[in-house]
């Protein structure tokens, strides 16, 4: 699970103006030339959720993986948000903010899934 949420917060954000603008650019080498491009998941829906609404099991998975995370990780993905203003607008329709977000999660067919922890 925490792969899964890392590497789709990672997929589903590689589209947003800021880390498009951060990301280093690949080397153009003729081996990298005739490789296929990586193909992105596009983003289809949008579902916010709270971690103290999801089960107890998910919940220990989210602290899990707040645990592990590092504080930069963290900070990225936070960044990754605020620079789409239709995640900020969806966040702030169900009264989050970027820096509620803990986790967040792409599924194949299209649906991100962010996790927030609502400071109380």
């Amino acid at each position: 699970m925490k792969r899964t949420i890392i590497l789709a917060a990672t997929l589903a954000l590689a589209g947003t103006p800021a880390l498009a603008q951060s990301a280093p650019q690949a080397q153009t080498t003729p081996e990298a030339q005739t490789k296929a491009p990586e193909q992105r998941t596009e983003i289809k829906a949008v579902s916010i959720v709270d971690v103290s609404d999801l089960p107890a099991d998910s919940q220990t998975q989210i602290s899990q993986i707040e645990a592990d995370r590092s504080e930069d990780q963290l900070e990225a993905l936070q960044s990754s948000i605020e620079g789409s203003p239709a995640l900020v607008d969806a966040l702030e329709k169900q009264g989050a903010t970027p820096s509620d977000v803990v986790a967040a999660s792409l599924s194949q067919t299209g649906t991100l899934t962010i996790v927030t922890r609502k400071e109380t």
